[in-house]
């Protein structure tokens, strides 16, 4: 049995098959904390603010500024590109349509679209290299790819991609991971094992 309240933007979920961990996640316009049935009002509110801070240390981790894409692009380029794309400019833009991406060879400037916030790192890094060898190479040919695969996450995180596009198709993920919405935190939420 699962009992539910919500404070201020926060959903706390008390489940009795949950016994000996504390997640937390972003669920469209509140974020969920499930805890174990068993927590006295206390304990509820420790974990609550604890789970609170990890869930925005993680997600400033994974939304960097427009300066930190312009150092983590020099980084990848040095990396996997002998630091041979050098871009003008790094931005996040929310007029990439469809695109994760973009990039004008002609002006060396790189657009990253507002859905890859949030993403994991890994994710943002696959796409960033991607523009990056725009860079090198206009099209999509051979020596593009072989560019690419440099990065030993490309599989991955195109997969992953791929997957957040055919979800979002049909209709947006579900609450949880497999869709049930106490299961805890998916890629983009946080867990934290507790004291029996």
């Amino acid at each position: 049995m699962r009992h539910q309240h919500d404070l201020d933007g926060v959903e706390v979920r008390r489940s009795r098959r949950r016994l000996r961990t504390v997640s937390a996640w972003r669920e469209q316009d509140r974020t969920v904390v499930a805890i174990p049935a068993r927590f006295s009002p206390a304990q509820e509110r420790e974990w609550v603010q604890r789970m609170l801070a990890r869930l925005a240390a993680q997600e400033r981790r994974r939304r960097p500024s427009d300066d930190e894409l312009v150092a983590r692009a020099a980084e990848l380029s040095a990396r996997y590109l002998g630091g041979r794309a050098r871009p003008a400019s790094v931005a996040w833009s929310s007029q990439q349509g469809r695109r994760w991406g973009s990039c004008t060879p002609a002006d060396r400037s790189i657009r990253i679209s507002d859905r890859v916030r949030g993403m994991p790192r890994w994710v943002l890094d696959y796409v960033l290299l991607h523009e990056l060898v725009h860079l090198l190479h206009a099209g999509h040919g051979p020596e593009f790819w072989a560019e690419v695969n440099r990065y030993p996450r490309t599989e991955r995180a195109r997969g992953f991609l791929e997957g957040y596009s055919f979800a979002l198709e049909r209709g947006g993920p579900g609450g949880g991971p497999d869709g049930a919405p106490d299961d805890g935190p998916d890629d983009r939420g946080v867990e934290v094992a507790v004291e029996p």
